[in-house]
């Protein structure tokens, strides 16, 4: 995709359609998939929602990729005590998902299992099917995380905020 149809789809495409898409009731519904699927595996998911980059953001060359590692950073997904954080990150405005996993998780998940999820989301998202394509997306999430991150100590805190972060 050249700069000037991903300019213009951040221009044009998501901002309006973030609430719409991710309203109070299936954040709060994400929210407790990612507390509930937690309390089986030592893993932390974080979720984030953008509805479109800047302007100069997407002149100077940052995409999808790039933005999910500064979100990755800026809600530390990277300092979790197994080194076990996911994060999911959305950008509306360019039909992007982005799954970044943190080296604990990354040495054992491939890059392939994180793509099928990816891909599963969107053909869902595609749709029409937010709800869906988040809440499978998370459940998906878990099974990986509860094969190689079993068990969870109950008196562990809780590291990363389970409710979607929308930025």
């Amino acid at each position: 995709m050249s700069r000037t149809q991903r300019l213009l789809m951040n221009l044009f495409d998501g901002w309006f359609q973030l609430r719409r898409r991710f309203p109070k009731s299936l954040l709060d519904e994400m929210a407790a998939a990612i507390a509930h699927g937690e309390r089986d595996h030592r893993g932390e998911v974080c979720f984030a929602v953008e509805s479109r980059l800047a302007p100069g953001a997407v002149f100077a060359g940052l995409n999808a990729e790039h933005r999910a590692k500064q979100v990755f950073a800026q809600l530390h997904v990277w300092d979790t005590q197994h080194n076990s954080g996911v994060l999911f990150y959305v950008l509306m405005a360019e039909h992007r998902v982005v799954i970044l996993a943190d080296r604990g998780v990354a040495a054992v998940v491939t890059q392939a299992e994180w793509d099928a999820v990816r891909d599963h989301m969107l053909t869902r998202f595609a749709r029409g099917e937010w709800r869906q394509g988040c809440l499978d997306g998370i459940a998906e999430a878990h099974a990986l995380l509860l094969r190689h991150f079993p068990g969870n100590d109950k008196g562990a805190p809780d590291e990363l905020p389970d409710r979607p972060v929308l930025l």
